[in-house]
């Protein structure tokens, strides 16, 4: 396993701006050389900062987006007009302004589509082995307070997921709501590249403790529990690299 890759910029923006434009570099390389590229998107409010300026560079770009599969790390259980949804959220940001096929879009399903949040972990593991590519080009993660990463948080039962789960169901979440799907580890480390975005020095701590040699055991901090098959790399802002 390489070590992790760093990068520090100035402010959120600055960060946006720099997923933005390695993403596309990513994509449309993928595309050159032949490859169909699958990547898992997050939320919250740095991810919607990147979303967007996805959508702002993308014109410039040459990435062909009814091209590329669309994932997500991890998704409420709530209903399918609910605003905090993940996926409500990069339709409105991105999804929809730069083109990308609604059949390579693949959402978790909502309270509308089933009963209970075990049956839509089981149908997006389905679905991620009917449609999804033995790898993701990239994975984009953000980070909680606790080094949780997706909806994986520390001593959660769902960090416990049988090794051949892609998605598992979530209950009692200590972050709100209660219910969740998130992907597994399993799913989390397909990835070619995984990329965290981690703004604020609210997370400066542990960006430090995922980050320190020995890294700690992912049962106390998941996020040191996911890495790419290629590279791992963690852009922060200044606040959020005080700690390093």
């Amino acid at each position: 396993m390489t070590a992790p890759l760093i990068e520090v910029h100035e402010d959120a923006g600055a960060l946006a701006t720099a997923v933005a434009g390695e993403l596309l570099a990513r994509l449309a390389a993928a595309q050159t050389d032949g490859r169909t590229p699958q990547i898992a998107l997050t939320g919250g409010t740095v991810s919607r900062v990147v979303h967007r300026e996805v959508a702002r560079l993308s014109a410039g770009s040459t990435v062909d987006w009814s091209r590329v599969v669309v994932w997500w790390g991890d998704e409420r259980f709530v209903a399918a007009d609910d605003p905090e949804r993940n996926c409500a959220q990069a339709r409105e940001d991105f999804l929809d302004a730069v083109g990308a096929a609604p059949d390579r879009v693949f959402e978790v399903p909502s309270t509308a589509d089933t009963d209970s949040v075990d049956a839509a972990a089981a149908a997006y593991d389905a679905l991620l082995r009917e449609h999804g590519a033995a790898e993701l080009e990239v994975v984009m993660l953000g980070l909680g307070p606790d080094a949780h990463v997706a909806s994986l948080f520390p001593g959660h039962p769902a960090l416990d997921a049988a090794p051949d789960r892609l998605a598992v169901a979530v209950r009692e979440s200590p972050k709100p709501p209660p219910e969740r799907v998130s992907l597994t580890f399993e799913a989390l480390n397909r990835a070619r590249a995984v990329w965290f975005l981690v703004s604020g020095d609210g997370k400066a701590d542990a960006v430090a403790r995922v980050l320190a040699e020995p890294a700690p055991p992912r049962e106390d901090a998941p996020a040191a529990g996911v890495h790419g098959r290629e590279v791992t790399t963690w852009f922060l802002d200044r606040p959020a690299a005080a700690r390093l």
